[in-house]
């Protein structure tokens, strides 16, 4: 049985959002777990829409930076302007002061400009000019790209991807989907429509309830070797880091939550453990020339690496 308070949250977004309840029970589970989300898929499918409608739906403050070469680190982090009158520098906060920061097209940026999210994204905080200044709580970037398109784009480095909690795809709608998507199309969109089911201080103590969520000993142990797993399996040459195997916990706790237990089970594991470590991970140079997904060695592990038979919970 999922949990009332999600299920208030998703029954906002599906308001804007049609027939993506996986994608977006994941977000929700991401952004719980105090993580971030790539959003990689064609344009004019949702990406946006999706990022908005949560940022209503849990009473978050939103800003979306368009992404373009010409965006600067100072736009994103802010900057320090000298202030005649009081004769001193202040600092002006950037773009990434705010509950929700929707990051469009991340990848037509400078790699410096992408760079300046990294100690957002990992710290909750940002350093202008020597000072570290907080960012709102709680925080979360959602990152769209584009796959097909290249021109113009700079590939994120694998120390940025990995500050990503979940890769994720809308893909596009069903038949009956995108008929419902064509009935809503009538001067207002459905954004408007949705109504905040929490506040952000709310917001912040279901991630603090998440954290207490139990994990049997035979879990971590469980979340470790399928990590490493990814480390000596034959077709990868680069392998998931700690953070992965961090990342894949949080996020396994918020799956346990949602589904309305205050404890862990391997299914909450396998069930984000391809989502979590499918941008973390590289092919081995023969595999991609044979077609090979990165989903199938992920695939190979869950099947290798046991699951724990849990007895009981303590």
């Amino acid at each position: 049985m999922i949990h009332p308070k999600a299920l208030s949250i998703l029954d906002q977004v599906r308001k804007a959002v049609v027939g993506k309840d996986p994608v977006i029970c994941k977000v929700l589970m991401a952004i719980l777990a105090r993580g971030h989300i790539l959003l990689e898929d064609n344009p004019g499918v949702g990406k946006t829409t999706l990022a908005l409608a949560f940022s209503k739906a849990m009473g978050l403050e939103y800003c979306r930076v368009q992404f373009t070469p010409e965006v600067t680190p100072a736009d994103v982090v802010g900057f320090s302007m000298y202030n005649r009158s009081a004769g001193r520098f202040e600092y002006q906060p950037g773009a990434v002061f705010c509950n929700l920061l929707l990051a469009d097209e991340i990848n037509r940026t400078s790699a410096k400009t992408q760079s300046a999210l990294l100690e957002a994204m990992e710290e909750g905080q940002v350093t202008v000019d020597g000072y570290s200044h907080l960012l709102p709580r709680p925080f979360t970037v959602i990152a769209t790209q584009n796959p097909i398109g290249s021109a113009g784009t700079q590939l994120l480095p694998e120390s940025q991807l990995d500050r990503f909690m979940l890769r994720l795809s809308l893909g596009y709608p069903e038949l009956e989907q995108e008929v419902e998507i064509l009935k809503q199309a009538k001067g207002t969109r459905p954004v408007e429509n949705i109504t905040p089911a929490l506040t952000p201080r709310e917001a912040v103590e279901l991630q603090e309830e998440i954290e207490q969520v139990y994990v049997a000993e035979e879990l971590y142990f469980y979340v470790a070797k399928l990590t490493a797993a990814t480390r000596q399996h034959a077709m990868l040459r680069l392998g998931a880091s700690p953070r992965a195997g961090a990342a894949l916990l949080r996020v396994s706790r918020a799956a346990a939550w949602l589904a309305g237990r205050d404890y862990l089970v391997p299914g909450d594991v396998r069930a984000l453990f391809s989502d979590v470590m499918g941008h973390r991970v590289l092919l081995e140079t023969q595999a991609k020339l044979e077609g090979t997904a990165v989903t199938m060695p992920l695939a190979e592990i869950l099947q290798l690496v046991p699951a724990p038979k849990l007895t009981g919970r303590r």
